[in-house]
């Protein structure tokens, strides 16, 4: 039977040494478990909470971030403008799973956008400060300055989607080459053969792995792939618009699009729609994200899905191994891990 509120050797509340010593395990086991670290067995995860429940063990949450040089607060990083964030599904599914991983420890959740320079240097100062114990960095160009930043102030930090096959920073991805693989192998067993690309923004690693993936399904099939077909889009219903207005103005015959995201297909449909192409009767479409724009197109949407929910659990389970870890990544001698997660084709009517 638990006894609640039970004093300790001192007479006075339990310590965390006497939870460990209860538990049967090292001091820095139970920080481990209270701070929500993924770095530890179930088994272990039990014993030490039957310890804190037998004991009463209440954890004093300023001292210990305090003595730890901890803040208990994690920054959710944007390097975009709010108007993206609030218009792409994408962002809010990566928000959610990163909430939900978080529910259960005692971390804050910081959302901090850095779309304009000014916001970006009032970033960098609140960092050097170390107000935050780590960062996710989400939609992050191959030339943004902050990764670095984070690496050079000893902020564990995650990223979503790495920034080249190199990265050094831990990062959780989908399988982007494999997503755009199934999406033109799909439209080749429907007989599309003039089939279009819109690619996401260029500077995103994962859209270029996109773009990988469509040349090699065609040049697989023995298609001869047309630079032609592709057309530099940003992930946004606008350049879905533009994309496609200049792919029909270039390339009237093509009979079915590949577009990098869903709120671009959506760009794409409505030019479709005004230049009285029938989607798929004449021109197929596939999008990518398996958002809800997706089941409410019409008709609906064929997209990649990948587990954005998903990949924000996986992202905050890494970022708080890297925390509880807490020496400077130099002196670690560890590789970074790189999560990839699988993607799945969701056919609709519009291919």
């Amino acid at each position: 039977m638990a006894s609640h509120g039970v004093r300790g050797r001192s007479g006075g509340r339990p310590t965390l040494e006497e939870v460990a010593a209860r538990a049967g395990v090292g001091r820095g086991t139970v920080s481990r478990v209270i701070n929500g670290s993924p770095r530890v067995s179930d088994a272990t995860r039990a014993a030490v909470e039957a310890a804190v429940e037998e004991l009463g063990y209440v954890p004093n949450t300023a001292a210990r971030a305090l003595a730890a040089n901890r803040t208990d607060a994690i920054a959710l990083v944007v390097p975009e403008p709010e108007t993206r964030f609030f218009a792409e599904p994408y962002f809010s599914d990566m928000l959610k799973g990163v909430g939900a991983e978080l529910s259960d420890t005692e971390m804050q959740l910081l959302l901090i956008f850095a779309g304009s320079d000014r916001e970006r240097e009032r970033l960098a100062q609140y960092l050097a400060a170390h107000r935050v114990d780590g960062v996710l960095l989400v939609s992050v160009h191959a030339d943004d300055p902050l990764p670095d930043l984070l690496t050079q102030l000893e902020i564990p930090a995650v990223i979503s989607g790495p920034r080249s096959a190199a990265e050094p920073l831990a990062s959780v991805d989908s399988d982007n080459y494999g997503g755009a693989r199934s999406a033109v192998e799909h439209l080749l067993s429907r007989g599309r053969d003039r089939i279009a690309h819109i690619t996401g923004h260029l500077a995103v690693y994962g859209a270029q792995r996109r773009v990988d993936g469509y040349r090699d399904a065609l040049r697989e099939a023995g298609h001869e792939v047309d630079e032609g077909l592709i057309e530099p889009g940003d992930f946004t219903e606008e350049g879905g618009r533009r994309a496609m207005a200049e792919l029909l103005r270039r390339r009237p015959d093509i009979d079915a699009v590949f577009a990098a995201s869903d709120v671009t297909a959506a760009g794409a449909g409505q030019i479709l729609r005004e230049a009285g192409r029938r989607i798929p009767d004449d021109v197929a479409l596939v999008g990518y994200d398996d958002s809800a724009i997706a089941r409410h197109m019409e008709p609906p949407l064929t997209s990649v899905r990948q587990p954005i929910e998903e990949m924000g659990r996986a992202m905050i389970d890494l970022l708080l191994t890297e925390i509880a870890d807490r020496r400077p990544a130099a002196s670690r001698g560890l590789e970074r891990h790189q999560v990839v997660l699988a993607t799945e084709l969701v056919e609709r009517r519009s291919s």
